[in-house]
């Protein structure tokens, strides 16, 4: 059992200790969003999740846009690099404001439903001026991709991951423990994700065998 106050990023795997900030409700997530934008989105900016995304979101548009030609889906990828690498920290930092509201299934269905609401009508716009080819699959899989990444990306904050605020650390020290993260939140999706998200997989009742 960790010490109070502290949240492992994961067990056996990943020992790592993170000291978290203290708990708050959805409403005060909110609240604290709305009151001090500047601070929660520009000088959290999530640099973290503008790498990372930005990047991910680049070869899925390039895929997405191949079968359109390779200068096409070059378009379709230059387009979505810069717009997520703008874009992105600030939906990083919205999620990182909700890494420590409970109870866990409200703050992950809050970023589930903030995020793609002013994510992709601001894709869908600026890939729709720009050109791209295949339009609407690479909306849709970069929809798809969202409700994923968000979802993992709220999973690892929880655990001191990906995070830019309190008790940081750097991204070479981050990557290492994604891997591990990554299956311990595959392994608690089906069928009750939401409502697991803010446990350790440690937490999770065994059910008994038939």
């Amino acid at each position: 059992m960790p010490p109070p106050g502290k949240s492992p990023i994961s067990e056996g795997r990943l020992a790592h200790q993170t000291l978290l900030p203290p708990a708050v409700s959805v409403k005060q997530a909110f609240a604290r969003l709305l009151r001090h934008p500047v601070d929660a989105l520009v000088r959290r900016w999530n640099w973290k999740s503008a790498i990372l995304s930005s990047i991910l979101r680049a070869a899925l548009f390039f895929f997405a846009n191949l079968s359109a030609g390779f200068s096409a889906a070059l378009a379709a990828t230059s387009t979505e690099l810069v717009f997520r690498g703008i874009t992105s920290g600030f939906y990083g930092a919205c999620t990182e404001n909700f890494r420590e509201a409970e109870p866990p299934w409200a703050a992950a269905l809050s970023v589930m439903l903030l995020l793609p609401l002013t994510a992709h009508a601001a894709e869908l716009l600026v890939h729709w001026l720009r050109g791209t080819a295949k339009l609407l699959p690479s909306i849709l899989s970069s929809v798809v991709f969202t409700a994923l990444s968000t979802l993992f990306n709220l999973y690892a904050m929880r655990r001191g991951a990906l995070v830019v605020g309190a008790h940081r650390r750097s991204l070479l020290d981050d990557l290492p423990s994604v891997p591990g993260l990554l299956l311990d939140f595959v392994s608690l999706l089906p069928p009750t994700a939401l409502r697991r998200l803010g446990r350790k997989p440690s937490e999770v009742p065994l059910k008994p065998s038939a």
